[in-house]
C-alpha cells in the first residue's frame, strides 16, 4: 500500500470496505472500555450456558459411557479452537458493530444466507429439547415427545414476549450457570468417590475411538465442546446487544409485543485509528479476551470433566447401557442408591432445565443469525424485530413437525446437528481471516499465532468434516 493510500485509510478507514454488496460503514470514535467492567460480562456465559448440553450433558458424558475417559482431553482441544474462532469473530464486531456474517457478505452477497441455512439445517433437528423432554419424563412421567412439544411452544413464547431479548437469555443462562455449579459442588462431594484416581487416564488413555464410536459421534464432540457451528457465529449479535465496542451505536433486538423497536441501518461504524482510539481499543480487546477466558472456556472446560468423570463413576461398564441416551436414566438411578433419592432427581431437574435453557439459547442464535443476514442483505426496510419473532416461531414449528414425524432419538439428532455444525466451522474460520485481514485497519488486524490458530482450525474441521462424510457414505452405500 503506498503511503496515499495509508493516509486515505488512516483518514478514512471506510475505504477499506467493498461496497458492491453494501455500502461502506459509517466513521465515528470507539467508545471507551467500561470501567465498571462487571456490567459487561454476559455474552460468554450465554455461550457456556447454550453449549451446557450437547457437549457438556449428552456427548462427553455419552462418549464416556461407552469408553470411558479416554477422549475427554479432546474437549481442551475444542475448547481452546473454539476460543480464537470467538475472539475472531469478536474482533470484527468490535471495530465495526457489524455481524461477521455481514463481513463476510462484503466478500460475497450470500455468505451470510449460506450460513444462515446451514444453522437452520442443523437445529431443525431439535436434539435438545428433546433431551430436556426425556429427562423430565423420568421425573414426572409422560411421553418425552408431547414434552417437548410443549417446551417448544415455551421457547417461542419466552423469546418474543421478553421487552429485550438479549437481557431474558442472559439471565436464562446465568441460572442455569448457577445451577451446574451447584451440581458439580454437591457432585464433587459425595458421588464421584474413587473415580478421582482415574483422571490421569484422560492422559495416560488418550485415544480417538472412530471404529468404536464413528468420526461422526467424535465430530460432533469436538465441535459442541462449549459451543460449535452457528453458536460461534451468534457472538457478534451478542456482544453488539450487550453494548461491546462499536456495537453501542446498534440498536438491540427486542420484542415486538413488549418492547419499542429502534431502526437499525444495514452496515456498522468504523473508528479511525487515532491514538485514542486505539487506546479504547486495546482495553475493548484485553477486556473481550478475559470475558471469554474466564466465563466460555473455564465453565464449559468443567463442566465436560466434571460431567464425564460422573457417567464414568457410574455408568461405565454398567450390563445396562444402551447406544442412546438411556444412560441418563442409569446414571441418576445409581446416583439416588450412592447418594440418595433426592440426588438422583436433582440430577434429571438440573440436566432438564439446562438443555431446556440450552434450547432456549439455540432457537434465538439461529433466529437471529437469519434475521440479522435477511435484514443486512435482502429486506432492508423490514423490521428486524417482527422478523426475529416470525423466524423463532418458524423453528419452533418446524421442530414440532420434526419430533411428530418420528425423529425423536436425541444422540442421533444431537450428532446430525454437530456434523452440519462442525462443516460451518471449517468454512468460517477460513473467511475470519480474510476479513480480519483486509477489512480493518492496520492496527487491529489478526496476526501472528491467531491466524496459526484459525488455520488449524480450518484443518482440523476440514480434515473430521471429509473423515465423516467419507464414513457415512461407506455406510449409506455399502450396506
Amino acid at each position: 500500500m503506498s503511503s496515499d493510500r495509508d493516509g486515505a485509510v488512516s483518514a478514512d478507514p471506510s475505504k477499506l470496505f467493498p461496497t458492491k454488496y453494501l455500502p461502506p460503514p459509517q466513521v465515528r470514535d470507539l467508545p471507551a472500555p467500561p470501567v465498571n467492567q462487571w456490567r459487561y460480562v454476559g455474552p460468554g456465559i450465554i455461550a457456556a450456558g447454550v453449549g451446557l448440553a450437547s457437549g457438556e450433558f449428552i456427548l462427553f458424558p455419552y462418549i464416556t459411557s461407552q469408553i470411558g475417559l479416554g477422549f475427554v482431553w479432546a474437549a481442551l482441544v475444542g475448547l481452546i479452537t473454539q476460543y480464537f474462532l470467538n475472539m475472531e469473530i469478536e474482533r470484527y464486531t468490535l471495530a465495526t458493530g457489524e455481524t461477521a456474517l455481514t463481513g463476510f457478505s462484503r466478500m460475497w452477497r450470500h455468505w451470510g444466507l449460506v450460513f444462515a441455512i446451514l444453522a437452520y439445517l442443523a437445529n431443525l433437528w431439535p436434539a435438545w429439547v428433546t433431551s430436556s423432554g426425556t429427562l423430565f419424563s423420568y421425573i414426572f412421567g409422560g411421553n418425552p415427545s408431547i414434552i417437548a412439544i410443549v417446551l417448544l411452544v415455551l421457547v417461542g413464547a419466552i423469546l418474543t414476549l421478553a421487552p429485550i431479548v438479549y437481557n431474558a437469555l442472559e439471565r436464562a443462562q446465568m441460572l442455569k450457570v448457577a445451577a451446574v455449579v451447584l451440581l458439580v459442588v454437591i457432585g464433587a462431594l459425595f458421588a464421584i468417590g474413587g473415580a478421582w484416581a482415574d483422571v490421569p487416564k484422560i492422559i495416560t488413555e488418550a485415544q480417538f475411538p472412530a471404529a468404536e464410536l464413528g468420526f461422526a459421534t467424535l465430530m460432533g464432540a469436538l465441535a459442541f465442546a462449549g459451543a460449535g457451528g452457528g453458536q460461534n457465529l451468534v457472538q457478534s449479535n451478542w456482544i453488539r446487544d450487550k453494548g461491546f465496542g462499536m456495537g453501542h451505536y446498534v440498536p438491540k433486538i427486542v420484542s415486538p409485543l413488549t418492547g419499542e423497536p429502534e431502526a437499525r441501518g444495514r452496515v456498522g461504524y468504523v473508528f479511525s485509528p487515532t491514538d485514542e482510539n486505539l487506546s479504547h481499543w486495546r482495553g475493548w480487546w484485553r477486556f473481550a479476551n478475559r470475558e471469554q477466558l474466564w466465563t466460555f472456556v473455564l465453565i464449559s472446560f468443567v463442566s465436560i470433566v466434571f460431567m464425564s468423570l460422573l457417567a464414568y463413576a457410574t455408568v461405565f461398564g454398567h450390563p445396562d447401557v444402551k447406544n442412546d441416551i438411556s444412560f441418563l436414566k442409569i446414571e441418576g438411578n445409581v446416583l439416588m442408591e450412592r447418594v440418595g433419592t433426592w440426588f438422583g432427581y436433582f440430577f434429571w431437574v438440573v440436566g432438564a432445565v439446562s438443555l431446556f435453557a440450552a434450547a432456549l439459547g439455540i432457537v434465538d442464535y439461529t433466529s437471529r443469525l437469519a434475521a440479522d443476514v435477511l435484514k443486512t442483505m435482502y429486506f432492508p426496510d423490514i423490521n428486524e424485530s417482527k422478523l426475529y419473532a416470525g423466524l423463532v416461531w418458524g423453528l419452533a414449528v418446524l421442530g414440532i413437525i420434526v419430533i411428530s414425524a418420528g425423529f425423536s432419538q436425541p444422540i442421533v439428532l444431537a450428532v446430525i446437528a454437530a456434523c452440519v455444525g462442525g462443516t460451518m466451522m471449517f468454512i468460517y474460520s477460513g473467511l475470519l481471516i480474510v476479513i480480519n485481514k483486509k477489512l480493518l485497519p492496520e492496527a487491529i488486524r489478526i496476526r501472528g499465532f491467531r491466524v496459526g490458530a484459525l488455520v488449524w482450525s480450518v484443518l482440523l474441521f476440514g480434515v473430521l468434516a471429509v473423515l465423516t462424510i467419507g464414513q457415512q457414505a461407506g455406510r449409506l452405500f455399502g450396506g
